[in-house]
């Protein structure tokens, strides 16, 4: 006798201000391949000490934006800094202003969104079953 599985939930993409798909929590259905592209783009941005260090600087903030003045300072050069932040904004996690000689970044809320909707599910109790415990 063969077992059927039951019809996988398809959530719809819904394109953010950025163009980045909203996606489902990990535990909710498999990621299709454009959602784990773009995923896997936003993890690999983070995924350098630098970058991340500049990410949490950005987000954290007072007013959730920081002039590049104010975050240089994490033990690399300038041209290095700028090289991480054009990553960071080419994967969608940031947006740039300039005002006069100083450009100004801002996290992406609709980044933040998708990575904290797709990390969610690591919340108590919605942990699926076999990975409590372990």
């Amino acid at each position: 006798m063969s077992k059927t599985r039951p019809p996988m939930r398809v959530a719809p993409v819904v394109p953010a201000a950025t163009g980045l798909p909203c996606c489902p929590p990990l535990t909710e259905r498999p990621m299709t391949g454009a959602e784990a592209e773009t995923v896997a783009r936003m993890f690999k941005a983070l995924g350098d000490p630098v970058r991340l260090r500049l990410f949490s600087l950005i987000a954290a903030y007072d007013g959730g934006e920081a002039c590049v003045c104010n975050i240089s300072d994490v033990g690399v050069s300038q041209p290095t800094v700028s090289h991480h932040l054009k990553k960071l904004k080419e994967a969608g996690l940031l947006s740039s202003e300039r005002r006069g000689t100083w450009v100004y970044y801002r996290a992406e809320p609709a980044a933040l969104a998708a990575l904290g909707r797709l990390l969610g599910a690591a919340e108590a109790g919605r942990v699926p079953p076999t990975s409590r415990g372990s």
